[in-house]
């Protein structure tokens, strides 16, 4: 008597050589001989084609068929279809190292996870995974590898505000946690205090900026 393993197996092995079909879309489970299909298939006659290919294997008692019909003008939005986009967008991007980010697609939610250098990947990648049809939300557990030091911060700050405006950014004190850089101070306009905070946010290894300039 064959194994649920070995009838899955074997469903398998004529899904992929039967030239009627393409499997790709298609998962076969089997519990106590009943196998179980689920995916989609680009039109009503590859459905059939799919029950016949499993009546034909020897041990299989019987059939629960969920396969949705597709059409190729019909919006891509199963989860193996968004995580498939998310990983191509993913590669055409340059500012985001795919190869050090994982993509995790269950009901429509997407969840990234790895680690990368620099806030900005960790950013672009959650936006663009948001930008998918069918992406019902975007959880970033995304990590910054490196650490920041305050004194690569407080320079960053120091030649924005050199390009940006004439302000003494002596005003702004720094200090790290981890990933964290914390801003304190007091500077003269909203615009210096979001120069400070981008600043501290274009260092490498942060994760999380707590801003706390005081505008006077």
């Amino acid at each position: 008597m064959k194994t649920d393993a070995q009838l899955q197996r074997e469903v398998l092995d004529e899904l992929a050589w039967d030239p009627r079909i393409d499997h790709a879309g298609i998962g076969v489970a089997v519990h106590n001989g009943v196998v179980t299909f689920s995916g989609f298939v680009g039109d009503y006659s590859q459905k059939e084609v799919v029950e016949s290919i499993a009546r034909r294997i020897v041990g299989v008692k019987g059939i629960a068929e969920e396969i949705t019909v597709r059409f190729p003008s019909d919006p891509k939005t199963s989860d193996s279809e968004i995580a498939e986009r998310v990983i191509e967008l993913f590669k055409w991007d340059v500012g985001i190292p795919s190869d050090k980010i994982t993509v995790k697609v269950e009901r429509h939610w997407v969840t990234l996870s790895g680690t990368v250098d620099w806030h900005f990947q960790r950013d672009l990648a959650r936006r663009a995974a948001g930008r998918i049809t069918g992406v019902l939300g975007v959880t970033n557990l995304i990590a910054v590898r490196q650490q920041p030091s305050p004194t690569n911060v407080k320079d960053l700050i120091t030649a924005s505000f050199k390009r940006m405006i004439d302000t003494d950014t002596n005003s702004i004190r720094v200090t790290t946690d981890g990933g964290t850089v914390k801003l304190e101070g007091k500077v003269h306009s909203w615009h210096e205090r979001q120069l400070a905070e981008n600043a501290a946010w274009s260092a490498p290894g942060v994760a999380r900026v707590e801003d706390k300039i005081a505008v006077v």
